[in-house]
C-alpha cells in the first residue's frame, strides 16, 4: 500500500498543478473521510482497527482522483464513506471485498449526484485549429466546459466529424492540460507511477498492457471502418481515465484475477467494455473505464476458476 501511495504522488502533484487548491482539498477530504469511516465502522462492528494498513488512504486518493475539481467536499466525504463502509467493510474488510471500493464510491456518486459529478470548469483546451470542420458543430459552451470524451460523445450523437489530434493537442492531453477528473488527466504522471509499481513488482504488466492494448486495437478497427467519424487511437488512449484505471484500479490485487491467463482475459474484457460504452451513441455516459472494471470484478471468481492450472492427476471441477 505504501508503494501505491508513492506511485500516486506524481498524479497528485499534477492534479494540484492543473486544478489548484481545490484538487488538494478534495484529496485531503477523501483520505480523511476514508480513514475515519474505516476506523468507525471497524469499531462499531467489534473488529480490530485496520487503518494502519494504509488501504483506506489508497482508496481515498483513488476516489479523489476520479472526481471533478468543483465537486463539493461534502459529497466527496459521502462517497468516501460509501466506498469504505458499504463496498469494503460490509463484506469483511480488505481481502474480502468483490468490487474496487474507490470505483464503487465513484459510481455511487455518479448515480446519486449526476449533475455535480458531470459539471466541469470552463477551459480553452479545444481551439479552432484543433478541430476538423463539422457539418453540425457543437455550441461554444459545450466545447469549453466538456471533457474530451464528453465532447466526442456529443459529436457522435450529432453525427459530427471527428476532430483532429494535432501534435499540440496530443501533447496537452499527455501532460494533463485538459478538462477531466483531477487525477486522471495527466497520462505522463500516471504512467510514471505505473512503471514504478511494475519495477517494484507490486503489479504485473499483464492487466495494464491487455487493457490499454485492447482499447488501442478496438479504436484502430473503428478508425479503419469509419475514418470520418471515429476518433483516432491516440485520443482514446489519452482521454479519460484509461491509464489511471489500467495501472491503479484494474490491478487491485483483491478484485483482479490471480492467474496470468486470467489477468490478460480480464484486461482485454475491460478494454472492450470501455470502448463499447464510449462509442455507442445511445449510451448515457462518455466514459466506460469505471463501469467496465466493476463489471469484470464480478467475473473474477469465474476467470480464476477456468484459468487456474490443474495439478496432474486432479480434477478441475
Amino acid at each position: 500500500m505504501l508503494d501505491v501511495i508513492v506511485a500516486l504522488v506524481p498524479a497528485l502533484v499534477a492534479s494540484v498543478w492543473f486544478f489548484g487548491a481545490r484538487a488538494l482539498v478534495l484529496e485531503c477530504t477523501c483520505v480523511a473521510a476514508c480513514v475515519a469511516s474505516e476506523w468507525a465502522s471497524r469499531r462499531v462492528m467489534g473488529r480490530p482497527d485496520t487503518t494502519g494498513d494504509l488501504s483506506a488512504v489508497v482508496t481515498g486518493l483513488l476516489l479523489a482522483f476520479n472526481l471533478p475539481p468543483d465537486l463539493p467536499p461534502l459529497l466527496a466525504a459521502v462517497g468516501s464513506a460509501f466506498a469504505i463502509v458499504v463496498a469494503k467493510q460490509f463484506y469483511g474488510g480488505l481481502g474480502y471485498n468483490p468490487f474496487n471500493p474507490a470505483l464503487a464510491g465513484r459510481v455511487f456518486l455518479l448515480l446519486s449526484f449526476t449533475g455535480a459529478m458531470t459539471t466541469w470548469s470552463a477551459s480553452g483546451w479545444v481551439g479552432a485549429a484543433d478541430l476538423l470542420t463539422t457539418a453540425t458543430p457543437l455550441p461554444p459552451d459545450a466545447v469549453t466546459t466538456a471533457t474530451p470524451l464528453g465532447f466526442a460523445k456529443g459529436g457522435i450523437r450529432a453525427g459530427a466529424a471527428a476532430f483532429a489530434m494535432t501534435p499540440s493537442l496530443c501533447w496537452r492531453m499527455f501532460l494533463g492540460d485538459i478538462n477531466g477528473c483531477i487525477g486522471e488527466t495527466s497520462s505522463l504522471a500516471i504512467l510514471a507511477g505505473g512503471l514504478y509499481l511494475m519495477w517494484r513488482k507490486v503489479i504485473s504488466w499483464r492487466i495494464p498492457v491487455a487493457f490499454i492494448g485492447s482499447v488501442a486495437a478496438y479504436a484502430a478497427i473503428l478508425r479503419l471502418a469509419a475514418p470520418a467519424v471515429a476518433m483516432p487511437v491516440s485520443f482514446h488512449l489519452l482521454a479519460g481515465g484509461l491509464f489511471l484505471g489500467a495501472f491503479f484500479m484494474a490491478t487491485d490485487m483483491v478484485t483482479s484475477p490471480t492467474t496470468p491467463a486470467g489477468q490478460i482475459i480480464f484486461g482485454i474484457c475491460c478494454g472492450v467494455l470501455t470502448m463499447l460504452i464510449r462509442t455507442i451513441a445511445s449510451g448515457s455516459y462518455p466514459e466506460g473505464v469505471s463501469f467496465s472494471i466493476l463489471v469484470m470484478n464480478a467475473f473474477v471468481p469465474l476467470v480464476n476458476r477456468f484459468t487456474r492450472k490443474t495439478p496432474f492427476g486432479e480434477s478441475n471441477a
